[in-house]
Formats: structure tokens, sequence, C-alpha cells
């Protein structure tokens, strides 16, 4: 298994256009990011595409996965994208626009989430921190924080913790630990999660 580094990881055949990524990353073969970040310790498989979307820290995404992924406007008398294009067809002008309306929709996949092979996550929603996403899951609504949800469209099946012990986990953050923090507390991350709220009750990012 190679090993992570500060620098970033991408593997043979991915491409990022307009994309940024944080340390101790790491993006799979074939993948694509479009206008979007992934934030420091996060990941994802093979032949995942992004596009306009923002992944936060330790997010675990799975292989084909699509973040926030462009639609067709429904709304025109054809769907055929010469609409928006026009200028490729020769029918008009640039559809600049239309663009930037689309990349204003962005998807936001919060700290500490995984989300399944082959899930798609729509335009505009969030993923709250803690939440899973199943494996084939259409997300088209927001997903609270450490909820799991899954299904076509998506919902939520059950949350991860009690509410109690999901707010000290938020209260606490520890996505926003600094490397030597987590490091230095790696062993906690061993425990269960009450008994890892239970002695960081006290402490916070």
């Amino acid at each position: 298994m190679v090993r992570l580094t500060v620098q970033p990881l991408v593997h043979e055949g991915a491409r990022l256009e307009g994309s940024n990524l944080g340390a101790y990353t790491e993006i799979g073969e074939r993948s694509l990011l479009e206008n979007s970040s992934v934030g420091d310790f996060s990941y994802c498989g093979r032949d995942c595409i992004f596009q306009n979307a923002r992944v936060l820290r330790f997010s675990n995404i799975a292989a084909s996965v699509r973040l926030g992924p462009t639609m067709h406007p429904f709304d025109r008398p054809t769907l055929h994208h010469f609409t928006y294009r026009r200028e490729m067809y020769g029918f008009g002008e640039s559809d600049a626009a239309f663009f930037a309306a689309r990349a204003a929709r962005v998807c936001v996949v919060g700290n500490d989430t995984w989300i399944g092979h082959g899930a798609i996550v729509m335009p505009g929603v969030s993923v709250g921190d803690g939440a899973a996403i199943g494996s084939g899951a259409v997300v088209t609504k927001d997903v609270p924080p450490f909820a799991v949800a899954a299904g076509v469209p998506a919902r939520v099946i059950k949350m991860r913790f009690r509410e109690e012990l999901a707010s000290e986990m938020s209260r606490i953050a520890w996505w926003d630990w600094d490397y030597e923090l987590i490091k230095e507390r790696f062993d906690d991350f061993l425990l269960s999660p009450e008994e890892f709220v239970e002695k960081h009750r006290g402490s916070g990012a």
C-alpha cells in the first residue's frame, strides 16, 4: 500500500480542472474534479466525478461516486444542450450566465463522512458532518449530521449516534484538530464513541 504524504496523491488518469486539494488527500484513477475542492485527509476511489463540489476534511468516498452532477434544464421545449451551448452550434453567443448559475449550486460534503460506491449527491445538496451514504443512493435532499441515508431517492434510515452523543461529537469537532494533536491522541480513536466523547468533553478544536 502506498503511504500518503502531505502532498496530494493523484492517481493515473485523474484530471483536475479549476480544483484544489488539501494535505494528505488522494484522488483515484480516472476521476474527474471540476470546480471542486477536497479538504485535508479526504480521498475518493477510482472513476469519481465531482462538479461544483466542496468536500471537507476526513471524508471517505468510494469508487464511482458522483457529486453535484450538472443537469439539463427540463423546462424547455427540448432537452438537447444546444439551448445552452448555442455558440458550439452557431446559434448565438456564449451562455456564461447559464453556466455561472449552474456552478453556484454547490454540493457540500461534511467532515468525517462516508459515501458508498456508486452514490450520487445532487447539486446544491449538503451532507452533514459524520453522515454516511449507502452504496447506490441518490441523494436529493440535505442529510443531517451523523445520519445514515440510503435508497433512491435517499432517506434517513437511522442515526449513527443518539442526539446527545452526536451533539458532543460536533462540539469536540476532532476533524479540526491539527495533525500532531491527532497523532498524539491516535489511540483515543480506537475507543468507543461514548468513551471518546467522555474523554474529550471539555476540549474542542
